[in-house]
């Protein structure tokens, strides 16, 4: 925790498992997200999935900065699994790996706990 004066800053990171694929194309690795259609590169495998888990990352920051964070999911196809008939649930088709991808945040101020 850091402290400035009175007020404190709490950093917090909250990580998603999102399924990614990845393929050889040209000498290239190529990496995707489907469920967000967030692609990236990288010259190994490794460098590609790393390179995704930036760009999914810098993806969603930038969705919640803006605002548009549930609304992006929401277009993106996402539900809470709350309302989700179990019996619906399938498993991903094709060749895909669970990647968690971490999503920093950082609270700073002299209370804690969420206020409309």
């Amino acid at each position: 925790m850091l402290q400035r004066g009175r007020m404190k800053t709490i950093v917090a990171t909250f990580t998603v498992t999102l399924p990614f694929k990845l393929q050889k194309e040209s000498g290239m690795y190529i990496s995707s997200c489907p469920p967000l259609d967030v692609w990236s590169q990288g010259e190994t495998a490794k460098k590609a999935q790393e390179n995704l888990v930036e760009a999914v990352s810098l993806f969603l920051q930038s969705c919640f900065v803006r605002g548009t964070l549930d609304k992006v999911l929401r277009q993106c196809g996402f539900v809470p699994l709350a309302s989700m008939p179990k019996a619906s649930l399938k498993a991903p088709q094709g060749r895909q790996i669970k990647v968690p991808v971490p999503i920093p945040f950082a609270f700073h101020g002299q209370q804690a706990g969420c206020q409309d």
